[in-house]
């Protein structure tokens, strides 16, 4: 143990204002005798790794007193370390432990990054063994799901299943009906429901085709355990960002994004914000209408729904994708003029599928989306630094200019020496 401890600290140096461990190569003996790490791998000349650094430290500082120890390492000094984990791109963030490690997809701030790593700290379904630990739950405003009854048959085993796969996006308990009845109406045993926004909704429970055998049945349950599960696992209305928007589109459904914009400060116009508040009174009211069929969420920043639309939406706006194809649906109306019942009959009509379609996977879009990304990169770099974007772009194309001009230069000098070498010589005649 105390061999341990001296190379532990020889090998890694403790930031003690962020409570971060500076990992170095040694680090792919390290993990394997034992523990939880949460690592972030990361490049110095990343900018997204330099705006995750201030949210690093204080997923550290909140993790400080768990049994899990939070590092980073510097892929370009330890390369080794990034091919182990199969980093390939910057800032990746993976809790590791030993004999497995697990990437974090979701939005990259504190809050999600902790509970990334408290759930991974856990087994796939924890118990819950006190009603007061359920009131708790509750009161942080956390959504989970949760198994009532006695662990044993088709419907647990199903729902261990799931969430032992779906352990890195979601909270998963199981508690007795003693305990849950003091929180919620539980008519039939076992059962299954999801606690989000204050309210509770249950899994139906329905049997498949009769001439199934039991195999076939556990199949068919866990197929459907898990796309129930996939679709309840997000918010109501949530905020939709290049964080997350890759693990909603796993719910296969439509994604209906209220396109608004954020200042600085995370504030948004009256006008944006009544918008806003108009669209999700809709799936507030009509639930049972929309839900199982549409996503509903907002985006704070413009460009991921320009990107969507490959073209830069006036604001607000309102732009529904399909997850599926990778299709995209915009109304046809000024959204501004737009009301809960004409937004009601064109989530309507996009079901039906009588409405226009643009976008999808072909490569022509793909292209073209391509191109339309970097030309909003490329205006962007020159509203905000017009100097910097003519000195990056304009060294390289100033330096081509010489070279084209060179060759071009040298082969008329060329024809000029011999046309003067021919004068020469027919006046010698």
């Amino acid at each position: 143990m105390y061999g341990y401890l001296a190379v532990f600290c020889a090998l890694l140096a403790h930031c003690s204002a962020s409570r971060v461990l500076e990992l170095s190569d040694k680090f792919s003996e390290i993990y394997k005798e034992g523990g939880f790490w949460l690592v972030k791998f990361y490049a110095p000349w990343c900018g997204h790794c330099k705006r995750l650094e201030p949210v690093w430290a204080q997923v550290a500082q909140a993790l400080y007193k768990t049994n899990i120890r939070v590092g980073r390492v510097d892929c370009t000094r330890f390369p080794t370390l990034a091919t182990e984990f199969s980093v390939n791109g910057f800032p990746t963030i993976k809790f590791i432990k030993p004999g497995e490690d697990f990437t974090f997809h979701g939005d990259r701030s504190k809050d999600d990054i902790v509970n990334f790593a408290i759930r991974m700290a856990g087994p796939p379904v924890q118990d819950v063994t006190r009603s007061e630990s359920l009131t708790n739950l509750k009161q942080m405003n956390q959504l989970f799901f949760m198994y009532v009854g006695d662990q044993e048959g088709l419907l647990w085993e199903a729902y261990y299943d799931v969430a032992s796969k779906l352990q890195p996006h979601g909270f998963f308990y199981a508690a007795s009906k003693e305990i849950a009845k003091q929180h919620v109406d539980v008519d039939e045993l076992p059962a299954v429901f999801v606690y989000k926004e204050s309210l509770h909704y249950f899994y139906p429970i329905e049997s498949g085709p009769v001439d199934l055998n039991e195999s076939e049945e556990a199949q068919h349950l866990n197929s459907s355990m898990y796309k129930w599960i996939n679709e309840e696992r997000f918010e109501t209305f949530p905020k939709i960002t290049r964080g997350n928007i890759n693990e909603i589109l796993q719910t296969k459904k439509y994604i209906v994004l209220v396109v608004v914009e954020e200042n600085k400060l995370q504030q948004i116009s009256q006008e944006m914000l009544e918008f806003r508040d108009m669209v999700e009174s809709i799936i507030r009211k009509k639930r049972d209408k929309y839900h199982k069929h549409f996503q509903f969420g907002w985006v704070g920043n413009p460009e991921l729904a320009n990107s969507i639309a490959m073209q830069v939406l006036p604001l607000p706006h309102l732009l529904v994708l399909n997850s599926t194809t990778n299709h995209h649906h915009i109304p046809e109306d000024d959204p501004s003029q737009l009301t809960a019942d004409a937004i009601d009959i064109f989530l309507e009509r996009i079901y039906n599928q009588s409405v226009p379609a643009y976008g999808g996977n072909s490569i022509t879009v793909r292209l073209y989306r391509t191109y339309f990304e970097a030309r909003t990169s490329l205006a962007d770099m020159w509203r905000g630094n017009p100097v910097l974007t003519t000195v990056l772009f304009g060294l390289p194309l100033g330096f081509l200019s010489l070279i084209l001009y060179s060759i071009c230069c040298s082969d008329i000098l060329d024809a000029d020496e011999d046309e003067e070498e021919e004068l020469l010589h027919e006046k010698k005649e």
